[in-house]
């Protein structure tokens, strides 16, 4: 069997290197015909081999007869009343449905993507939770869905955050190249890459011992042990002190600023004593809070008051680290942080 033929399961998208020279010699062309195509794939976003308008129409195709271009088909695009979100359903070749969102905030376009279908770190207060854990995205399909991002976006894409369906850490090694590709084969800079996750440590400590330069996002959501296990059962695994003892490791060895994502629950994590323990947590960390209002998904946990909300903000106001507010977009159409999810029977 060829290995043109042993390769027809992938798309294009998901070659390698070697895989993609291969399919070039197969095809009897020159090897720069693999130059003209990733052109066409990551400087156009070309949706079809045809939209290859310098390549050989036998070439084209064959292409086509042999294997898709892309690994993910847009099966359904939602937009927010005020235009500043979009939400876009994908459906990856074996079938499974995946979100990603498109988000407009004056100059910047941001991109939140997805790195598994479902999520098994089941963290309580997250609608993606509720999926289960049904599979790890392949580097290509990651990739892919900023290409179609960027032919429906508006603007150029900014910023790409791998913050939407499923834990990062879970599938880092594929992660860290679908980084790599953005950052050297689309142009994105490494510090507009932010990977996300839910305190996967011993990933944490790696990122750091390969000195990627993406930048880090951490769910802390919690101030002591007990209230991170009540709503993130990762803390069984990984402690509340792990944690903080890896991002210290973290910065250490790179000298670079972790963001720790604190989604505020009512009655949760919204106290004026989570506060003051948040200020000691993190006191000798230097580092920067985002602080999320709860984007509810119709389960147990509300978003607090907004007094409350304020009440917990200005308690942070001399804090020794930055602190920001995230007033996350596309609520209204389920595409807020924390309010992806999607069935077999979407």
């Amino acid at each position: 069997m060829s290995q043109l033929n042993k390769m027809t399961k992938k798309s294009y998208i998901e070659l390698n290197k070697d895989e993609v020279s291969s399919l070039i010699k197969e095809l009897n062309e020159s090897q720069f015909r693999a130059q003209q195509i990733q052109n066409w794939v990551f400087d156009h976003y070309v949706e079809t081999w045809d939209a290859m308008e310098n390549l050989p129409m036998n070439i084209r195709h064959e292409l086509s007869a042999r294997l898709p271009l892309h690994p993910l088909e847009i099966i359904y695009i939602t937009d927010s009343e005020n235009a500043s979100t979009q939400k876009i359903l994908f459906q990856t070749q074996n079938g499974h449905p995946i979100e990603s969102v498109l988000m407009y905030d004056q100059k910047r376009t941001t991109v939140c993507i997805s790195s598994q279908v479902g999520c098994a770190v089941d963290c309580k207060f997250c609608a993606t939770a509720s999926m289960g854990f049904i599979h790890n995205l392949s580097t290509g399909e990651m990739v892919d869905q900023v290409i179609h991002l960027q032919r429906q976006a508006k603007s150029r894409i900014t910023n790409v955050v791998f913050m939407g369906m499923g834990e990062p850490f879970l599938n880092y090694s594929r992660v860290i190249k679908a980084a790599e590709i953005l950052n050297k084969k689309m142009g994105f800079g490494a510090r507009r890459i932010t990977i996300s996750t839910a305190g996967i440590v011993p990933k944490i400590r790696q990122m750091a011992e390969e000195n990627h330069k993406y930048k880090l996002a951490i769910s802390l959501n919690a101030t002591n042990e007990l209230s991170r296990k009540r709503i993130m059962p990762l803390t069984n695994t990984y402690s509340l002190k792990s944690l903080i003892d890896s991002a210290h490791y973290y910065y250490q060895k790179t000298r670079r600023l972790i963001t720790f994502e604190y989604v505020l629950l009512k009655g949760i994590n919204d106290s004026s004593n989570d506060s003051k323990r948040l200020l000691v947590l993190l006191q000798f960390l230097p580092c920067k809070v985002n602080v999320i209002p709860y984007n509810e998904i119709g389960g147990p946990y509300n978003r607090p008051t907004e007094n409350k909300i304020n009440a917990f903000l200005d308690s942070l106001k001399h804090a020794p680290f930055t602190v920001t507010v995230r007033w996350s977009k596309g609520t209204e159409i389920n595409a807020g942080c924390g309010q992806l999810a999607v069935h077999a029977d979407t």
